[in-house]
């Protein structure tokens, strides 16, 4: 069976790469906006949004898999950021904190009409991080405004120093869930092509 991802993610990519799955990118041409104030609801609909968008332009069957990724603390959501000045300003608030990334998944397979969307969640704790060393980041981080402020892979690492849940939630797609819901359709690894 042919995969789809819906992003052009360069953690999601990552993942798939690493467990050797071939993936074609097609990406979502929608605006990327929701009116659910619970994270949980906010990130499915985001995912189901862009999953439905690929649908749209398929014209062959494949599974397509679509997410979005939030971080959240003291009831914000924090997306990508927008400027460098609001990346630093986010990481500055999330200091000595535990954030909370959320990651929704939908995953529509095509053959057999069927579209299953889910979100899941993992905590990430921060030291103290002193205001050179968040301007430093801020600086030398490439993705800085790709990401929601941090990404676990790379140079945030660096102020990590607890994750408790499923690690790859926080990168960006959940491996442990998307294997679930494979053996939910109906479908073997054997069944998923291979790079």
């Amino acid at each position: 069976m042919k995969i789809v991802l819906a992003s052009n993610s360069k953690n999601r990519k990552d993942l798939l790469d690493m467990i050797g799955f071939a993936y074609e990118i097609k990406k979502s041409r929608k605006e990327e906006e929701s009116s659910a104030t619970n994270p949980f609801e906010y990130v499915a609909e985001l995912s189901k949004t862009k999953a439905l968008d690929v649908l749209d332009q398929l014209d062959y069957e494949a599974i397509i898999i679509a997410a979005d990724t939030i971080i959240t603390m003291d009831d914000k959501i924090y997306e990508k950021p927008k400027t460098k000045e609001e990346a630093y300003n986010n990481l500055k608030e999330m200091s000595g904190r535990t954030t909370t990334a959320i990651t929704g998944m939908t995953i529509i397979d095509m053959s057999q009409d069927i579209t299953l969307t889910l979100s899941d969640s993992v905590d990430i704790s921060f030291k103290e991080i002193s205001e050179e060393d968040i301007k430093w980041y801020v600086e030398n981080d490439p993705y800085i405004l790709d990401r929601c402020g941090y990404s676990l892979q790379g140079k945030a690492s660096l102020f990590i120093n607890k994750i408790e849940g499923d690690y790859n939630v926080g990168v960006g797609l959940s491996l442990n869930k998307l294997h679930d819901v494979i053996k939910q359709l109906g479908y073997k690894l054997s069944d998923i092509e291979l790079k």
